[in-house]
Order: structure tokens, then sequence, then C-alpha cells
């Protein structure tokens, strides 16, 4: 989900990119989690995004590889 904020005042500007800085954060970083605090949820709640639920689960398909194949040729005349 994307926002669009408009109209921040310029204290709350400088003290959300000042936290930024010193925590070593991006500022949308910063603003998610003072919109997350402000909300009164806690930070554990977000969504973590990674691929944990599909690592390890990779089976072999010869169909897969036989379409694939084509992309593992290498072109002499590309390596000059």
């Amino acid at each position: 989900m994307q926002y669009t904020i408009r109209n921040i005042p310029d204290y709350l500007d400088a003290v959300l990119r000042e936290a930024a800085h010193k925590q070593g954060r991006s500022l949308n970083e910063m603003a998610l989690l003072a919109l997350t605090k402000g909300a009164g949820l806690d930070t554990s709640m977000r969504k973590h995004r990674d691929l944990a639920d599909v690592a390890g689960t990779w089976r072999e398909d010869a169909e897969f590889n036989n379409a694939v194949a084509a992309q593992d040729q290498i072109d002499p005349s590309l390596w000059r």
C-alpha cells in the first residue's frame, strides 16, 4: 500500500529526519514506525516480507529444465 501525506509540519519533518539519521533508517521506515506506534500498534505486528515459507521447497522438474536450457548456452561471439 502506498500513501501520499501532505502538509507535514516542519517540526515533525525535522524530528523524523533526525531520528532516521540517528537510527540509520530511511525516512520512510521512520514514518512507518511513527504511524505504527501512533496507532497504538506493536511494531512486531508488522508483516514480515521474506521468502521463508518457500525456501527449500524447490523440486526438480525435467520439463522446466528443458524449457530454460537455452538460457544456459554460451554464445562465444559475445565473449570476444
